[in-house]
């Protein structure tokens, strides 16, 4: 990494960040001179300073500057292409107002950083030496104290997940006390700060984005930042850190958690949307899902927080985004199981192929903290996946697909076709008319049998029924063309127009009845009222919202018939009306809907 101080030399004179390869950082470093920090004794609050980057293609990217200690203030900063840059500073310190430079950077075999594309998938932003893009597979892991365990831990966890081909781990920027990243608010804890850089420079270094929370919710960021203006300089000092960096932004744990969240995500997200020149994606973590979020316009993709198939699987029919499921239940790998999520090798697995039919990526998540644990049977299947995926699919473009029946499956018609069974036994599954090649892989170790099929309508058992069976049906000549070429291709998925016209709809709200008091989770039942061949089969998600108090929309249940969940969360205000809408998605995978307001009281 190239450190260069700028405010010392004359800027027609300085080369900064010279021969920095793509997607590395250097530093552009502006120290105060006497007289100006006189003028700003708390730089952190005051000095405003950015710079305003222009590529070999006349692209432009602006970064903020964050203070990193007395009187220094610092762009951090990544080409994104090889060639001559030039960029010019503005702030409000006259010193360094309007000085400009330029650079040449140095190529590299980096593929950029990721973005969404095809609707639920997604790119690199490079092309390859062949001009290609080359599409993202994401395989994610939660190290939730990354950024303040101790180094031989973290490093250990690292360089143990690089190894089982996770690009992604995910966890909190600090924690408390002495590790926490803010003093107070407007006072960063600099010490915690250069822990993370380096932290984040490690994961980078081995291909792993680091997936940033930056609070657990929204009270206590509120806490942290009380007002509006600290919490954009919070947001800006992050953006200035970290942006050059491979990262993604999670926002909060937990945004159900606490009233008015949507509000401040709102505010934040459209912060980092702002700042941040290379748009990482935005999200923020859920108890259920964050896709309530997804209306005010600042987030690339929705997050899961649980595994729960009728949610995940209607929602991927309703938003054109691609989703991310933060917690599958935590692997018991040897620490034991401590915590009600907490699972066996065996249910971890069936979870992770079950969230991926649903159109979902995947974090991991073990029970033992340290190195002692990474190596479980879990994390080494997650590898299989992985290899399945990326080696064998053109991963970037399956969907959902339902002509399948005795298991649940992805495809990209015509053309390739994945079936997950969890329960092996007959399966049926109706594809175009061609030849196939038939495998048989088994999601433990990732052994195969293979086998050949003509026709378009597939019948056929998995080798045994010890355990769970994946299904890949490529058209013959497939599979070598996808090894050799590795071509990224866009596809348009159109998502479906939900049914709503009462007629057609086919079933109804039987329960509840009358209006609800949300200390008392009501039951809920709705009733098929045609009967058919595709309603024999039926997934189901109940949501409610108060338009009126802005929290967003909240899962309340999901199946034909139970009890909501508790209702806390949904309004500010009562007496209040809950607008319930239950989607029901057909064996053939259509979703109708059917909407009805009732009251709410405490």
């Amino acid at each position: 990494m190239a450190v260069l101080a700028v405010a010392a030399v004359r800027a027609q004179d300085a080369s900064p960040c010279n021969n920095t390869p793509a997607y590395s950082t250097c530093e552009l470093v502006f120290e105060l001179s006497g007289p100006a920090a006189a003028k700003h004794p708390e730089p952190y609050k005051t000095v405003e300073l950015k710079a305003e980057f222009r590529s070999p293609r006349h692209r432009t990217l602006a970064l903020p500057a964050y203070w990193d200690g007395g009187r220094r203030m610092v762009v951090r900063f990544a080409p994104t292409e090889a060639g001559d840059w030039a960029y010019r500073v503005t702030s409000n310190t006259p010193e360094f107002d309007g000085q400009t430079g330029n650079f040449t950077a140095a190529a590299s075999p980096s593929p950029g950083f990721i973005h969404p594309e095809n609707v639920h998938h997604w790119v690199y932003s490079e092309r390859d030496a062949r001009g290609l893009y080359q599409a993202h597979l994401w395989m994610g892991a939660a190290e939730m104290r990354f950024a303040t365990e101790d180094d031989a831990t973290f490093r250990a966890v690292a360089d143990a997940r690089a190894a089982q081909k996770f690009n992604h781990l995910r966890g909190a920027i600090g924690g408390e006390g002495a590790d926490s990243v803010f003093q107070g608010p407007d006072a960063p804890n600099l010490a915690q700060f250069r822990r993370l850089d380096e932290r984040i420079r490690y994961l980078n270094g081995k291909g792993i984005a680091a997936d940033l929370i930056l609070a657990a919710d929204g009270a206590a960021w509120n806490v942290s930042f009380p007002s509006w203006e600290q919490r954009r300089r919070f947001l800006r000092y992050l953006v200035g850190r970290y942006a050059a960096m491979n990262v993604t932004w999670q926002a909060v744990q937990y945004f159900e958690d606490s009233l008015d969240t949507r509000a401040l995500l709102k505010e934040a997200g459209k912060v980092l949307k702002e700042l941040d020149g290379y748009q990482h994606p935005r999200t923020s973590g859920a108890r259920v899902t964050s896709a309530p979020l997804l209306d005010d316009g600042w987030m690339d993709f929705a997050a899961y927080g649980n595994t729960d198939d009728q949610t995940g699987a209607i929602e991927h029919q309703l938003f054109g985004v691609p989703f991310v499921n933060l917690d599958c239940g935590r692997e018991d790998s040897g620490a034991g199981k401590s915590a009600p999520g907490d699972l066996d090798t065996a249910a971890f697995r069936k979870r992770l192929w079950n969230a991926t039919m649903n159109g979902q990526s995947v974090t991991y998540a073990n029970s033992g903290a340290g190195a002692q644990y990474a190596n479980s049977p879990g994390a080494k299947q997650m590898t299989v996946w992985f290899d399945f995926f990326f080696n064998d699919t053109r991963y970037w473009e399956l969907e959902p697909y339902y002509d399948v029946d005795g298991g649940k499956a992805l495809a990209l018609e015509d053309t390739e076709y994945v079936v997950y069974m969890e329960k092996p036994g007959p399966l049926e599954l109706v594809v175009e008319k061609h030849g196939y090649d038939v495998y048989w892989v088994n999601p433990i170790d990732g052994q195969f049998t293979k086998g050949k099929f003509k026709g378009d309508h597939f019948t056929g058992a998995p080798p045994d029924t010890a355990h769970d069976w994946v299904l890949h049906v490529v058209r013959e000549g497939r599979v070598e063309g996808m090894n050799k070429s590795y071509k990224f291709e866009s596809r348009d998925i159109v998502l479906q127009d939900v049914e709503s016209n009462s007629p057609k709809v086919p079933f109804t709200i039987e329960q509840p009845v009358a209006d609800i008091n949300v200390r008392v989770p009501p039951p809920f039942a709705a009733k098929i009222t045609k009967e058919t061949r595709a309603t024999r089969t039926m997934m189901w998600l109940w949501t409610g919202e108060v338009s009126a108090d802005g929290q967003g929309y909240r899962v309340l249940a999901t199946g034909q018939k139970g009890v909501m969940r508790p209702l806390r969360g949904i309004a500010k205000n009562f007496p209040a009306v809950m607008h319930l809408r239950v989607y029901g998605m057909n064996a053939n995978g259509k979703v109708y809907a059917v909407d009805r307001a009732f009251g709410l009281e405490q």
